[in-house]
C-alpha cells in the first residue's frame, strides 16, 4: 500500500452482522449442539479419570484407609466438582444461545463479531465516520458495507 507523508494507516475493529436465514440459522444450532455434546464427553471423561484416580488411590493405601489417603481422595473429588462445575456453566451458556438462535426471526441482522481492518486517514477526514464500519453478511457473503470505508 502506497501511503504518502500526509496519510497515516491506522487500525480498525469493523462490526460484523449477519442477515438470518434458515441456512444460518441451521449452522449456528449446529455448531451449538456440538459444543453441547463435546461438554457432555469431556463431562463424562472428567467423571471417569475421578473415578479412576480415586480407585487407583484405595487400591494402593492401607485398609480402611487412613486419614492423609481420605484427604487425597478429598482433594481429587474437590478438583473434580470445579472442574464439572466449570463445564456446567459453559454448556448452560451454549443452551442459552442455542435457545436465543432459535428465537430469532428470518432476515433478522444480529452481531456476528469483529473482525481488524487497515485504513488511511489524512488531514480533513474525519476519524469518528472512518471507525464507524460496518460490514452485512448473508449466508457468508457480504451483502452491504455501512459506513466510510
Amino acid at each position: 500500500m502506497d501511503v504518502s507523508k500526509n496519510e497515516l494507516l491506522l487500525k480498525r475493529a469493523i462490526n460484523v452482522k449477519v442477515v438470518v436465514t434458515p441456512r444460518w440459522k441451521e449452522e449456528a444450532q449446529q455448531q451449538l449442539q456440538a459444543q453441547i455434546n463435546q461438554i457432555d464427553s469431556q463431562l463424562q471423561q472428567l467423571e471417569m479419570q475421578g473415578q479412576r484416580m480415586i480407585g487407583e488411590i484405595q487400591r494402593q493405601s492401607l485398609q480402611p484407609p487412613g486419614p492423609q489417603v481420605m484427604q487425597q481422595i478429598e482433594n481429587i473429588q474437590t478438583q473434580v466438582n470445579q472442574k464439572k462445575s466449570e463445564l456446567l456453566d459453559q454448556k448452560n451458556q451454549s443452551l442459552q444461545q442455542l435457545n436465543q438462535v432459535q428465537m430469532l426471526d428470518l432476515e433478522q441482522e444480529v452481531s456476528q463479531g469483529q473482525i481488524e481492518s487497515i485504513f488511511t486517514v489524512k488531514p480533513g477526514d474525519n476519524l469518528i465516520q472512518k471507525m464507524q464500519v460496518e460490514i452485512l453478511l448473508r449466508d457468508g457473503i457480504v451483502e452491504k458495507i455501512i459506513g466510510d470505508i
